[in-house]
Formats: C-alpha cells, structure tokens, sequence
C-alpha cells in the first residue's frame, strides 16, 4: 500500500462562499479533494488528490502531477486552496495528484531541493495505482516555479507524460542562484552535503536539453512582469526545445507577476486547452 492516510477536505461556510466567488459553485460541490499521506522511499510524505465527485462505474480518467512551488513551509498549498485550485482541474475531468515533497509541512525525511526529492513527485504514479477510477496510462504533468525545476528533473527521468505545463518555471537554477544571493543563505542547508555548485548544475533545466522527452506536448508560461524568476528563462528554455524539435507553445502574459494573479483566468483556459488537447487522446 502506498497511500497510507485520506482524508476529504470539508471548509467552514466562509471559506466556502469564497471559493465559490474565486472558483465556481461546480467546483466546490462536484469534486472531492483530500489530503494524503503516502510512502516514498519509505518515508510518509504528504500530499493531496483531487477527483470529480461523480464518476461512472468502469470509468477511468487521465491523471496529472502538480508540483507545488518554494520549500518546506514556504510556498505550501493550504487546504483552502487545493480544494479550489486542484477541485478546478478536477472538475475537468482529470484525477490531480500533488507532493508536499519529503520534510516539508511535518512529513518524513530531508527536503533536497530536486535531489532525492524527486522521487516524491514519481512515486505518485504508483500511489495512483490504487485508485480504481485513475487512468494511469495517461499521464501528464504540471510545475509553477520550483515546481517547474521539479517537473523538468521528474522528465528527465521518466519520459511517460503526454504533456506538460510549466508557469514561471526556474530553468536555469544556476543563474536564478547567482543573482538572488538570499538563495543560498535559504537553500543552502537543502542540497545534499558536497559541491554547491555542482548540485545547482545538475538541477539547472537548461543545461540537459537533449533529456526531454520528444513526445511530450509542453506549454511554458510566465509573466512578463515576473521579479522573482526572470522571464528570458523561459525564452531560453524553449529556444532550446525548438532546437530539439519538441513541440511546445510559449506564452508570455503581459504585465503578469511571478504568481499571474491577475491573470488566473486566462492561465485556467490555456492549461484546460492543452489538456484537453494533448491528455484526453487515448
């Protein structure tokens, strides 16, 4: 058994009516979101995973990883939050799974920043083995942020995704590192003991763009206002994609902060088209 602990989350009435004006009342009373616990590499990490309330007996339905962004408490989805921002992806049609990563909101072991770690996001694919109602044949994968470093190292390694969306992605953690010096006053303990550099290159997008999986369909996002991680980072990254001849779409939102939150709307639409388009195909 892999997933170790459900539990559905239910909001007081306040938060209710607040994520029914952010979200919809669809996505509030038609899909079921839970927080998990589940074993990855013997640790028991926390999580959550979202589904639509009402699925027909038999029916199986395609899957998505969602890497969350920042580090330990930093950067955590609360439950108010996942209930709207993955019962929304739910209510698409998709079963969401997402990682808290390992040592981050009381869960076993050391968070290493994309070390180890990445097997938290990975060993969600055998988590969703025992969802009866889980496809797990069609798999695609979502990352804002740190998120986005997460998702570019899970696809180094396992190239079974028909899709992916990055949002604000880091690609180049190297460069991000050398121009934010509080990074590693913060990271710094989260790398594993050795060579600092040498770990920020190997989680660093865009020195390994002959490691992408060909097949996968990406769409990059960012916001041309993004302080936090540069916009040319997804420039760079799909200049590179282009030279591998993946397929992939680029968006650059106008005005749009590290967080688009102005713009959530228009992020929702693009990544429901690129599902729809790319995760529904059997």
């Amino acid at each position: 058994m892999i997933i170790l602990e459900r539990e559905e989350i239910h909001l007081p009435e306040h938060l209710r009516k607040m994520l029914v004006s952010g979200w919809s009342e669809e996505t509030l009373n038609n899909t079921i979101v839970e927080s998990i616990v589940y074993l990855s590499d013997g640790y028991k990490v926390k999580g959550f995973l979202a589904y639509p309330k009402h699925i027909p007996v038999g029916t199986k339905l395609p899957c998505i990883l969602w890497n969350r962004g920042g580090a330990k408490s930093r950067g955590a989805i609360d439950r108010f939050t996942a209930k709207g921002m993955y019962g929304e992806m739910a209510r698409w049609g998709y079963v969401v799974l997402a990682s808290f990563y390992r040592g981050s909101i009381k869960g076993e072991g050391e968070e290493e920043f994309g070390g180890a770690d990445v097997n938290d996001i990975i060993n969600l694919k055998k988590a969703a083995e025992e969802l009866p109602f889980a496809d797990t044949t069609r798999w695609g994968i979502e990352g804002w942020s740190r998120g986005g470093m997460m998702t570019w190292l899970t696809l180094q390694r396992d190239p079974d995704f028909k899709c992916a969306v990055l949002v604000g992605a880091i690609s180049n953690l190297k460069e991000y590192s050398d121009k934010v010096p509080s990074f590693k006053e913060h990271y710094y303990a989260l790398v594993p003991n050795g060579d600092f550099e040498t770990e920020l290159a190997k989680r660093t997008a865009v020195n390994f763009p002959e490691r992408y999986p060909k097949d996968v369909k990406y769409l990059l996002i960012h916001g041309g206002s993004d302080k936090t991680v540069p916009v040319h980072q997804t420039y760079q990254m799909a200049e590179l994609l282009t030279n591998q001849g993946i397929t992939h779409r680029t968006v650059i939102l106008e005005n749009g902060d590290h967080y688009l939150k102005n713009q959530r709307k228009e992020v929702e639409r693009l990544k429901k088209e690129w599902y729809r388009k790319y995760l529904n195909e059997v």
